[in-house]
C-alpha cells in the first residue's frame, strides 16, 4: 500500500548512478539547519501535515520535526511518536524468513509449494517471493483505495487468505524469475510461510525473534487493532471535499506486507542491528542485500541503492493511508536516517526536499 508522499520519498531514495562507487571519506557533520529547512519545506508545501526525522552521522545524533500533530491545533509532531510504517514491515518479515533459512528450516531456492502445497504457482521460489520477482499480481491493485472507496472498508478485518485470493484470481504478471515488480502479495505469502514453518502466527515470530531481543518496546504488529497507542500524530485526507481523519484503520488489509507500527528510534535500533549482522548468520547476511541483474536495486526485503554522490544505502520505504515512512542506513551503519510524514487534506509538492535531506545526511 502507498500514497503520493511515499512515492516521492521512494523516488528520491531510488536515485542511482550505475557507475558510482562506495561512500566518500568525508566525515563532516550533518548540518541540522539544512535538515530543518527541508522538513519545513515538506510541511509548508502541504505535502505533509507533520513530519519527524532521526539522523545519525557517527557520534552525531538528533531528531527534528516540522508541522503539527493534528488539524486545528498547534500541537507539534511528537519526535518520539508512533506511526504506521507500511512496507518497512517487509524488512522485518524477510529477516525472520532468513533466520529460518539459517536454521535449515527453509531453502530459499525451493518452491514455496514445498512448504505450502497448492498455495501459489508451483514454480515460484521463496527467494523470488522475498525479492519481488515472483510475478504474483499485486493484490492492492484490486482494492478500492481512493479516499471515498477506502472509507467503506477502513475497518474491515481481512484474512491473509482473502488478500492472497485477490492476487491468485489473476494470472501471473510475468514468468517467475524473469522480471522485477513490487507486489505486496509476495509478503502475504512470506507471512503464511513463516506461520507454516514456526507453527505460530507470524507476528509472534517477529516479536520473539526481533522485537523482544532488541527491546523494541514501541513497535507492534497490531492485527485488527484500529488505533495507535502512545504519542502519535494524526493523519488526514479529503473525502467528498472535506478533511477526513484517517488515523484509525484496520491494518489487516496490509498484514505481513505493511501493518506494523513503530517509532524512528525503534527503526534505527532495528536497522543498526540488521546492518551490523546481529540478526542474521553470515550467509544470510549476504543474501539479504544481494541483488541480481533482474533485481538490481532490491535484495530480499531490502532496497539497495547508490545515491548520485556515490554513497551506498540500504533500507526500505513504506506507505499506508495517512502515513509515509523511510528507513535508510549505510552498510556500515555509521550514517542512518529515519523519517515519518503524516498526510493532511492537501496534496502539495515537496519539490526537492527529500533530495536535500538525503544529500545532507548521506553525501
Amino acid at each position: 500500500m502507498g500514497n503520493r508522499l511515499v512515492a516521492t520519498v521512494t523516488a528520491a531514495s531510488l536515485l542511482t548512478l550505475t557507475t558510482a562507487g562506495v561512500a566518500s571519506a568525508d566525515t563532516s557533520s550533518v548540518d541540522r539547519a539544512v535538515v530543518q529547512q527541508a522538513l519545513d519545506q515538506i510541511t509548508r508545501s502541504g505535502a505533509a501535515l507533520g513530519v519527524q526525522a532521526r539522523v545519525t552521522d557517527g557520534r552525531q545524533r538528533f531528531t527534528a520535526g516540522s508541522g503539527k500533530a493534528e488539524l486545528n491545533s498547534d500541537r507539534p509532531v511528537p519526535q518520539n511518536g508512533r506511526f504506521r510504517v507500511g512496507s518497512i514491515t517487509k524488512t522485518f518479515v524477510s529477516t525472520v524468513t532468513l533466520q529460518l533459512a539459517g536454521e535449515g528450516k527453509i531453502d530459499l531456492d525451493a518452491p514455496v509449494v514445498r512448504y505450502l502445497p497448492g498455495l501459489i504457482d508451483g514454480r515460484i521460489t521463496v527467494r523470488q517471493v522475498l525479492q519481488h520477482t515472483s510475478g504474483l499480481f499485486n493484490y492492492t491493485g484490486a482494492l478500492p483505495l481512493s479516499p471515498e472507496e477506502f472509507e467503506q472498508i477502513r475497518y474491515k478485518s481481512w484474512s491473509p487468505q482473502e488478500l492472497l485470493a485477490l492476487s491468485t484470481s489473476k494470472p501471473l504478471d510475468f514468468e517467475p524469475g524473469t522480471k522485477w515488480s513490487y507486489s505486496n502479495t509476495n509478503y502475504v505469502v512470506a507471512g503464511l510461510l513463516i506461520e507454516k514453518i514456526t507453527g505460530r502466527p507470524y507476528e509472534k515470530a517477529v516479536e520473539q525473534r526481533i522485537l523482544k531481543p532488541l527491546r523494541l518496546n514501541d513497535t507492534e504488529v497490531p492485527g485488527d487493532k484500529a488505533g495507535i497507542s502512545g504519542p502519535h500524530a494524526r493523519a488526514y485526507w479529503t473525502v467528498a471535499g472535506k478533511p477526513s481523519d484517517i488515523t484509525r484503520i484496520n491494518p489487516s488489509v496490509a498484514w505481513a506486507a505493511g501493518e506494523m507500527i513503530s517509532t524512528t528510534r525503534d527503526l534505527d535500533t532495528f536497522v543498526t542491528a540488521l546492518s551490523s549482522g546481529k540478526l542474521l548468520k553470515p550467509a544470510q547476511q549476504q543474501e539479504i542485500s544481494r541483488t541480481t541483474a533482474v533485481s538490481p536495486e532490491y535484495g530480499l526485503g531490502l532496497q539497495v541503492q547508490t545515491l548520485p554522490c556515490g554513497t551506498k544505502v540500504w533500507g526500505h520505504g513504506g506507505g499506508i493511508p495517512g502515513y509515509s515512512s523511510e528507513m535508510m542506513t549505510t552498510p556500515d551503519s555509521k550514517k542512518r536516517f529515519e523519517l515519518n510524514a503524516t498526510s493532511g487534506p492537501t496534496q502539495g509538492d515537496p519539490g526537492d526536499a527529500f533530495t536535500k535531506l538525503l544529500t545532507e545526511v548521506f553525501c
